[in-house]
This record gives C-alpha cells, sequence and structure tokens, in this order.
C-alpha cells in the first residue's frame, strides 16, 4: 500500500484531464489551453506596441487578467491533481506556469514564458530533447574545437589589423570573428589590410559548414532515438514521468501504478 493517501475519484478525473491527452477530455483541454496560450501571447506582444497599448488600454488590462486568473486555476488544478505537489512546483513544467501566472509590473515582458507551455503538447518533443541529449557530448565537442578556432583566428587577426583597424584587443578579435564564423557580420569592425580580407573570407566560407555540422549530429540522434513503440502522453501520477507506452501498467521511471492501467491493456 503507498504511505501517501490516494486520490479520490474527483482527482483523478482533473489529472486524467489535465496531463494526459489522449482521453477526448484530455485532448479537450489540451486544445482550448493552447488556443489560451497564443492568445495570452499575442496579447502580450500587441500591448508592446505603444500605439496599440494607448488605444486599447482598457482592453488589454481585462484581457490580461482573464488569461492570468484561467492560468491560476489551471495551475492550482495541477498541484491538486498530483500525488507530490512539490515535485511539480519544482519541476521546469511548474516554474513555467509559476510565471505565467505572475503579474509583476516591473517584469510584466516575463508573461511571454507563456509560449514555453506549447512544449508539454507535442509530442514530438520528448524525441528531440532525447536527440539533443544523447549527441551533447559530440556538441560539445564540436563547440570545443570552433572557441580554439575562434581565439586562433582573433589573435592572428589582432596582429594582423591591430588598433589602428578597430581590432583593439584579443577579445574584440574574437567578436569579430564569431561574428563572421557564424555569418552575421554586423560591420562594427571590419578587416582593411589585404592578409586580414584573405583570412577573413577564408573564415566566412567555412562558417557555412560549421554551421550545418550540429544540424547533422542532432538529425543522426532523431534518427536512432525514434522510438519502434507507440508512445502515448500518459504521465505517471507520482513522479510526473511523461511518454509511456500503450500497455505500460507501470511507471518506467519509479514503478508507481500508473491510472488507467487496466484499461489500457485491454483488448
Amino acid at each position: 500500500m503507498n504511505t501517501e493517501m490516494a486520490a479520490g475519484p474527483w482527482r483523478e478525473k482533473i489529472y486524467e484531464i489535465i496531463f494526459e491527452a489522449d482521453t477526448p477530455l484530455g485532448k479537450a483541454f489540451d486544445v482550448a489551453l493552447l488556443w489560451a496560450i497564443l492568445g495570452s501571447v499575442l496579447a502580450v506582444c500587441l500591448d508592446s506596441v505603444a500605439s496599440f497599448e494607448e488605444r486599447f488600454h482598457g482592453a488589454f488590462v481585462a484581457i490580461e487578467w482573464t488569461f492570468t486568473a484561467l492560468f491560476s486555476i489551471e495551475y492550482v488544478l495541477r498541484i491538486v491533481s498530483v500525488r507530490q505537489p512539490l515535485r511539480y512546483v519544482f519541476s521546469f513544467y511548474g516554474l513555467v506556469d509559476l510565471l505565467s501566472i505572475l503579474v509583476i509590473r516591473i517584469l510584466r515582458l516575463l508573461r511571454v514564458f507563456r509560449v514555453l507551455k506549447l512544449g508539454r503538447y507535442v509530442s514530438e518533443s520528448q524525441v528531440l530533447m532525447t536527440a539533443i541529449k544523447n549527441s551533447r557530448a559530440k556538441i560539445t565537442v564540436f563547440l570545443f574545437t570552433v572557441m580554439t578556432l575562434v581565439v586562433v583566428i582573433g589573435a592572428a587577426m589582432y596582429l594582423i589589423e591591430g588598433p589602428e583597424n578597430g581590432f583593439t584587443s584579443i577579445p574584440r578579435a574574437m567578436y569579430w570573428a564569431i561574428v563572421t564564423l557564424t555569418t552575421v557580420g554586423y560591420g562594427d569592425v571590419t578587416p582593411s589590410t589585404v592578409a586580414g580580407q584573405m583570412l577573413s573570407s577564408a573564415l566566412m566560407i567555412l562558417g557555412y559548414g560549421l554551421i550545418a555540422i550540429p544540424t547533422g549530429i542532432v538529425t543522426a540522434e532523431l534518427t536512432s532515438v525514434t522510438p519502434p513503440r507507440v508512445i502515448t502522453t500518459r504521465t505517471c501520477p507520482a513522479c510526473l514521468s511523461e511518454g509511456h507506452s500503450v500497455s505500460a501498467r507501470f511507471c518506467c521511471d519509479c514503478g508507481e501504478e500508473l491510472l488507467n492501467a487496466q484499461s489500457s491493456t485491454d483488448g
């Protein structure tokens, strides 16, 4: 017997609606919340435009308080429906939800963090996160190589161009190397000598090739981590782990029995 008090039927129903999108009510809840998130982010963006804010100030205030109340109710329901509320409160999405409902006038633009709530409704995000996690070692080596290249080329440009051409220090030359390597090209610092321009041209060409490397690494991992079995949005009520298979009866992380485990194995 679990030492925690078993959730009542109403808590299990709320949990099923909020955390599991494979049920009709869960899908309807997620769709409604998706539109609310998009509407809230759109309102925040429009409110930042001076002409709109002056003309529709009252409407924006009413809209913001409506969305704040809606997300506050959602946040409270998520807390009361899970078996370990503090685990959810201090989870990534729990902190995002808290940020999305805080109305701090000085930090009011933090409300655009509501867009991060969209991540939990994209099932493919779990596969993408797994691919990025598996490729972090290769990407780390790649970034280390790039930073080494930036230091070397930055130092070379400092020696070639010198302070008289805007390369006043090696760090500033490294900044120029990063801007050039990423093909951004702000133009605030430019080489003037023939040698500097030749090195700059080589760095630009190299930049196109380097941009493709992380993409290839993550793409290769994506093809290998795509699960062969059907993954659902079923979430463990104890540890909030997501992505259990259709036939799973227990959580793959903590071993807790999943809600509706019997119905998932029927037939």
